[in-house]
């Protein structure tokens, strides 16, 4: 689906202002496999890591709680919304720890029982889903003996979504969304966008970075981009390299490969001044 200008935009409200100052976010890199249980025990122990060095916004992957051995996995580990063990685990787990989570994607039934949607959810510190916002561009790939069509399982969104948080307004999209940037200029001015991914190696190598650095730098803004980094059980191999860029499309941290976390300190003040500096977004003509 194209992004255009007057494309509807759903904003959730929670806190009236951003928290002014230094905050800590991070993003969880992991290569899931075919059980949700073993990813979601596993999911716990990264964001434990990042609550212990102080992050009070966590991301995870995309499909961090199911990568199958074949596509339509997902679709029989499927949960409607507001039920089910994926979301009362993200619930259960801001709540705990007093964190807002961003639950990279999670498969959620549709009307057609042979797809689901690819749904980022957010949970605030008190374990409310505050955000939902369903993946609208589609994975499609076929190189050599690459093959990958998510149209088969999935039915795409359509709506932007961005959520107003204690560290900034966030805006929400996932992996290959990542090659739209109308998507985000759909959002409007945002302080953060989420990106939870599970590139391939193949693409990865040759975009992500590249992508990634380009979005925090037309939208002045930070990246918040966990992905999936490995080989999974179905023969498919991550990218990883997740990361958090700055404003200035400067990396503050990353994990090339394997289970783990980035980790940053976001400082508002120094987002402004940089816009302030080069008011690019007040430039648009467009």
């Amino acid at each position: 689906m194209a992004i255009k200008s007057g494309d509807k935009v759903t904003k959730t409200k929670h806190p009236k202002h951003p928290t002014p100052g230094i905050h800590r976010i991070a993003a969880i890199q992991m290569a899931s496999g075919p059980y949700v249980a073993a990813n979601l025990s596993e999911a716990e122990r990264l964001i434990e890591i990042a609550v212990n060095q102080g992050a009070k916004l966590i991301a995870l992957p995309e499909y961090f709680a199911i990568m199958g051995l074949k596509d339509t996995d997902k679709v029989a580990a499927c949960e409607n919304e507001g039920t089910g063990p994926i979301q009362r685990f993200l619930s259960k787990t801001a709540k705990k720890h007093q964190v807002w989570l961003i639950g990279g994607s999670v498969p959620l039934a549709t009307d057609n029982p042979d797809k689901v949607r690819n749904a980022c959810l957010v949970y605030d510190d008190k374990g409310k889903q505050v955000a939902r916002y369903d993946k609208i561009h589609l994975f499609g790939f076929d190189l050599g003996t690459e093959h990958y069509k998510e149209k088969n399982t999935i039915e795409p969104g359509s709506k932007v979504v961005t959520v107003d948080t204690p560290f900034g307004k966030l805006g929400l999209s996932i992996c290959y969304d990542l090659r739209f940037p109308e998507l985000y200029r759909a959002m409007g001015e945002v302080d953060i966008i989420a990106i939870p991914s599970a590139f391939t190696e193949t693409t990865g190598k040759a975009h992500w970075e590249s992508l990634v650095r380009a979005r925090a730098i037309e939208n002045l803004c930070y990246v918040l981009a966990p992905a999936q980094g490995g080989y999974h059980a179905s023969g498919r191999e991550t990218h990883g390299n997740s990361m958090i860029v700055d404003p200035w499309g400067v990396v503050q941290d990353r994990l090339p490969r394997g289970s783990g976390i980035v980790i940053s300190s976001i400082n508002t003040a120094y987002m402004q001044s940089l816009r302030k500096s080069l008011p690019a977004l007040k430039h648009r003509t467009l």
